[in-house]
């Protein structure tokens, strides 16, 4: 019965209620990855944690949905490393993802960056206290990860191996405000970047009160928007492993594609997602990319 109850509320195409009343019943998934030994797919659902789901599909189970008795608010994207652990982000734990315009607006600092080791079944949290963390990947040798950090515009990044194990450092300031990371075969990072950095984001620094003052105004979120992306510009760079600027690809009037959530490279080709709209576009790169 809750199955049936929880899929009527569920089908937008049915449901004249905006999408959003009902994310935290019906769920957000943000990020997915599989685990190649096993074959299942790990889901970073928003408002249910971590959850997987097997090679024949079915329901989805949860894996972890809290750590040191706080219940994970807003989990956002993962990726493993070759020792099976699980590095996942989980950007607000003031603010659900509905509210996602108010933690941006906020600059607020309760995100988290965090591992899953499955075999101990053991959470633990790396980095705290970051400001709404977002895409995550780890590199091709396995001696770090990459973690965006959206509202610094910037890329932290975490050691796994080496002399500087267990501690991290920002990598790199954007030009942008980044969402999620994918690395490719040749050990690149594609960058997806929501949007150009606004007005109050580059100003942030010297009128702080400016933001809490917006964020607190009875404002409807698609209107807050504007405040943060302007006009579209969808962007996507691709960095090396030494954080070089390898390419740059960018649609500066939003004509084909106005914003960039997800980038993903297979076979010559870049798949772009958005979060924001019900499309996917897809680019194909020239043989020298």
């Amino acid at each position: 019965m809750v199955v049936c109850i929880r899929s009527a509320l569920c089908d937008y195409n049915h449901t004249p209620a905006p999408k959003l009343d009902y994310e935290h019943i019906c769920g957000r998934p943000l990020g997915l990855r599989f685990e190649k030994t096993t074959g299942e797919l790990y889901i970073a659902d928003a408002y249910f944690g971590i959850l997987k789901v097997g090679p024949q599909g079915g329901l989805a189970e949860p894996v972890v949905t809290e750590v040191n008795g706080v219940p994970f608010k807003f989990c956002n994207d993962l990726d493993f490393d070759g020792d099976g652990n699980l590095y996942f982000t989980d950007s607000s734990t003031k603010y659900h993802r509905r509210q996602f315009f108010i933690s941006r607006l906020e600059l607020e600092n309760t995100g988290r960056f965090l591992r899953y080791n499955p075999v101990r079944k053991e959470t633990t949290v790396l980095i705290e206290g970051l400001r709404f963390p977002n895409g995550v990947a780890v590199s091709k040798d396995g001696t770090f990860v990459v973690v965006a950090e959206t509202n610094m515009a910037r890329l932290l990044r975490y050691w796994l191996k080496g002399p500087k194990a267990n501690t991290w450092e920002v990598w790199m300031d954007l030009p942008g405000v980044p969402d999620n990371v994918r690395r490719n075969e040749n050990g690149d990072f594609w960058v997806a970047f929501h949007s150009r950095r606004s007005f109050i984001e580059m100003n942030s620094g010297a009128v702080p009160w400016l933001r809490h003052l917006v964020a607190k105004l009875p404002i409807p979120p698609k209107q807050l928007f504007p405040l943060l992306a302007p006009k579209p510009h969808a962007l996507v760079i691709r960095y090396s492993s030494e954080g070089q600027v390898l390419e740059v690809l960018e649609d500066q009037s939003g004509k084909v594609v106005k914003v960039v959530s997800e980038v993903e490279e297979h076979d010559g080709k870049l798949y772009l997602g958005t979060v924001l709209f019900p499309q996917m576009a897809v680019y194909t790169l020239s043989s020298g990319g």
